[in-house]
């Protein structure tokens, strides 16, 4: 049973997650700078403001950690599970995580971020144009 409350550990899963999706972009701007696009610049330019945004909200994570004396820090990981020692107020918890589950959590954070944010915002602006 956890003594971490469910906010809290979106937060501390976010201190996870954002850093995994930082990489992949990373190493998807590499792959863009080494490939024969025509028109490269659209590409990197969309990765790149996707990058900023992220590295926005992950420094927010992280000064909320701090301030609220959370903690999170990899101990392990094998071919199936990685394990997170997570602290929090003093209290110790250690939690496997599914790395297939993992993968599909940044996956779906790159969906958000590249695109359904996007969508979300355009969604929101037609809602007011038509009040």
């Amino acid at each position: 049973m956890t003594r971490i409350p469910e906010e809290d550990r979106n937060i501390i899963e976010q201190a996870i997650y954002l850093p995994m999706v930082l990489t992949v972009l990373n190493r998807d701007l590499i792959v863009i700078n080494k490939s024969p696009f025509k028109l490269k610049q659209p590409y990197l330019k969309l990765i790149e403001e996707t990058m900023k945004v992220i590295q926005k909200e992950l420094k927010e994570v992280k000064q909320y950690m701090h301030r609220n004396k959370l903690k999170v820090e990899q101990l392990k990981r094998d071919e199936a599970f990685t394990m997170f020692m997570f602290l929090y107020k003093g209290y110790e918890e250690h939690h496997n995580y599914f790395n297939p589950r993992i993968r599909n959590k940044v996956q779906d954070l790159l969906e958000f971020y590249l695109y359904r944010r996007h969508l979300q915002d355009w969604q929101n602006e037609k809602k007011e144009g038509y009040s």
